[in-house]
């Protein structure tokens, strides 16, 4: 049994019975250096073991240990080493003896509901996943890594026109040397922060700024492209064909400039995807844009199908925009939908039509024919100009 104690910034003082008690019997202790350092000499006779970096051979190592506590920062189950330990070893061989998080007490603080108010965890994270989350009015707590991370949050709101935002920097939440600083992202003081702090935002907009929704189909002009993307009102029905589920994983084949992997991410912040782009200038694009949109966490495969997918994650959902008409491709999509996934192909051209309707004629499923005008000038007046009409396959494979 694995024992996590969650530590407050009032460390040994703060902690309860339970907590002392696990410590006082540990045969080894577990944490990082500050977390150790909060426990006091005469608290308990185990072997104190700081974690390596990376924290992988201690995390194997653990299991076989000797009555192992290991410490954490208030409650270990929220972004924390607890989630990492319940995920290796299972919950059965886990007790948690969790104190307040600093989401909980900066919500108290601020007397916000927490239900209300989103957190995000930047910790050992690029600052960019914060943007998805930002929207008018909306209400979020951020984990940062060090004393830069109020710097570098309010620089990525002044950015993207989020700098009249409310910024609150919360120092040593739960501790005797507790500050809570409030001023704007645009305002920031100069000033030294605390190397452990929390930041809270109330989102406000500069006047002019385009706020992009979490819903599919974000503005064409979005994305770094070179004309080969999924137009917005077909990216929107291929998302909805592809129905992205929390903390689902899609391949993108023939990636292009990577919207449809970038807004099956933006869906929600547990969903992943494999960008697949035989381009390597295309390839750098779609990590571009990632970046840009806030999922910098799409993995790039520089590659040709079908060749690219051997060894990839087996996916939930698939989109073939690109390279339909080369041997073995959708075989290889075929062959890897799992259970329940769905599959999504697109042509624009009468070869790339007839594979899928062979498809569609061999497997079932259903075919699409979807055609786009917009309004564009013609002259001195307004007329439709279609765009290339599309054809889509969405096959759905049977749960088990």
């Amino acid at each position: 049994m694995i024992t996590v104690v969650g530590l407050g910034d009032d460390g040994w003082d703060g902690l309860g019975a339970d907590a002392r008690d696990a410590i006082a019997g540990a045969a080894t202790l577990v944490g990082g250096a500050r977390h150790l350092g909060l426990i006091p000499p005469d608290a308990t006779r185990a072997n104190r073991r700081a974690w390596p970096s990376p924290m992988t051979p201690l995390l194997d190592e653990l299991p076989g240990l000797d009555r192992p506590v290991v410490l954490a920062s208030g409650d270990p189950m929220l972004h924390g080493v607890g989630a990492t330990l319940a995920r290796r070893v299972g919950a059965r061989r886990l007790r948690v003896i969790p104190r307040p998080s600093a989401f909980a007490l900066a919500c108290a603080r601020l007397g916000w509901p927490a239900a209300d108010t989103e957190l995000v965890s930047l910790v050992g994270r690029p600052t960019e996943l914060l943007l998805p989350a930002l929207a008018p009015g909306r209400r979020l707590v951020v984990y940062v890594s060090d004393r830069d991370g109020a710097r570098e949050v309010a620089a990525l709101l002044r950015e993207h026109g989020f700098g009249p935002s409310a910024l609150v920097v919360l120092e040593h939440l739960g501790g005797a040397g507790e500050r809570i600083v409030q001023t704007t992202a645009d305002a920031l003081p100069d000033a030294p922060v605390a190397q452990l702090h929390t930041v809270a935002l109330e989102c406000r907009v500069a006047p002019g700024t385009r706020v992009l929704p979490r819903t599919p189909g974000l503005p064409d002009d979005a994305y770094d492209h070179d004309g080969q993307i999924t137009k917005r009102e077909a990216r929107a029905l291929t998302l909805a064909a592809l129905g992205p589920l929390p903390g689902e994983l899609l391949w993108d084949v023939g990636a292009g400039s990577g919207s449809i992997a970038v807004e099956w991410m933006r869906a929600h912040p547990a969903n992943r995807a494999i960008a697949i782009e035989p381009r390597a200038d295309r390839a750098a694009r779609v990590a571009r844009n990632a970046t840009t949109l806030g999922v910098p966490g799409l993995r790039v495969v520089e590659g040709r199908a079908p060749d690219a997918l051997a060894g990839l994650d087996p996916p939930d959902a698939i989109f073939v925009g690109g390279g339909l008409t080369t041997p073995g491709v959708l075989d290889a999509c075929l062959t890897g939908l799992q259970p329940g996934g769905r599959l999504v192909a697109t042509a624009v051209t009468l070869e790339t039509e007839q594979v899928l309707t062979a498809a569609h004629a061999a497997h079932g499923g259903h075919l699409v024919r979807l055609s786009v005008a917009r309004a564009e000038p013609i002259g001195g007046f307004t007329g439709w100009r279609p765009q290339m009409p599309l054809t889509q396959w969405t096959l759905e494979r049977p749960r088990a």
